[in-house]
């Protein structure tokens, strides 16, 4: 990867900006929608919110207002556990549409898998969600399919009975919580991974030996940790609303870590988990008795 708009593709030739803009934990309103307007003047190309994240609205807005064509931005939003089977699944994808004021999503991903601890019937809650995503998928209302938080037991049993494969994992990637097996094992079914929180909280940012590697290069800790996703065949979703930082983070195409550093990087002792275990489900699905 050598600038901002080259991209991974997925399994079905969708292509895809090798680093997204994320709005998670961004406020709904000016600064979701200034931000997003900031992220794409900057050159950012894709776009990563979720309907639970209670920013559609305003990541819409400030689509609309970049003044970018739609056709050269590529938006992702997620299904949220409370829409989980087909006809609520179908509606929820016309929500989403709805609230971020557009014709179709590039990519759309089942944001937590149901597990076995919230119901004992999980493979067929999934896949029952799963076919609500392959209608609207053959509609044309989504360019391509995906999942998030999903580990090996989930993608299998996905697997079983679907009819279009996913083609993303969206998991928690950054130094000190890498989930390489995960990495490895969903690009081993032809998926593409995407990293959340690739600065790992901001936890990272703090960590003194990544403070000297970053050092080295003569770049941010943040930027090292961006490079370190690419590196690793992962696609980082980097968050931001200062307007500095924004810009900051795209500047990772004019070094290259080595494999010495890339192996020290890996090695950093548990930093920045968010907390978030897939078995246990997200805590509001466990709260609302899901």
């Amino acid at each position: 990867m050598n600038k901002l708009t080259d991209v991974f593709e997925l399994a079905n030739g969708v292509k895809i900006p090798c680093i997204g803009y994320g709005t998670w934990q961004t406020p709904d309103g000016d600064v979701a929608k200034n931000s997003v307007v900031e992220a794409i003047k900057a050159g950012y190309r894709h776009i990563d919110t979720a309907f639970a994240y209670g920013n559609e609205d305003s990541v819409g807005a400030g689509i609309k207002a970049s003044g970018v064509a739609r056709e050269e931005l590529f938006v992702t939003t997620k299904h949220w556990v409370t829409e989980r089977g087909y006809e609520k699944t179908v509606a929820a994808v016309e929500t989403s549409l709805k609230n971020l004021g557009l014709d179709y999503l590039d990519l759309y991903l089942i944001h937590w898998p149901c597990v076995e601890k919230v119901n004992p019937n999980w493979k067929e809650i999934n896949a029952d969600t799963w076919r609500g995503f392959e209608k609207m998928y053959k509609d044309g209302k989504i360019r391509a399919l995906g999942v998030s938080n999903f580990e090996k037991k989930h993608l299998d049993a996905l697997l079983e009975t679907a009819e279009v494969k996913p083609a993303v994992n969206q998991i928690e990637f950054h130094p000190g919580y890498t989930q390489m097996d995960n990495v490895k094992y969903s690009q081993s079914l032809g998926m593409v991974v995407q990293a959340w929180s690739p600065l790992g909280n901001g936890a990272v940012l703090k960590d003194e030996n990544l403070g000297k590697i970053a050092a080295k290069y003569g770049k941010s800790t943040a930027q090292l940790c961006i490079r370190f996703a690419l590196q690793s065949g992962v696609l980082p979703l980097v968050k931001s609303v200062t307007p500095s930082r924004i810009v900051e983070n795209t500047q990772v195409f004019d070094f290259e870590i080595t494999a010495e550093d890339m192996a020290a990087i890996a090695a950093t002792p548990l930093l920045g988990f968010s907390g978030f275990r897939p078995e246990e489900g997200p805590a509001d699905a466990l709260v609302a008795g899901e």
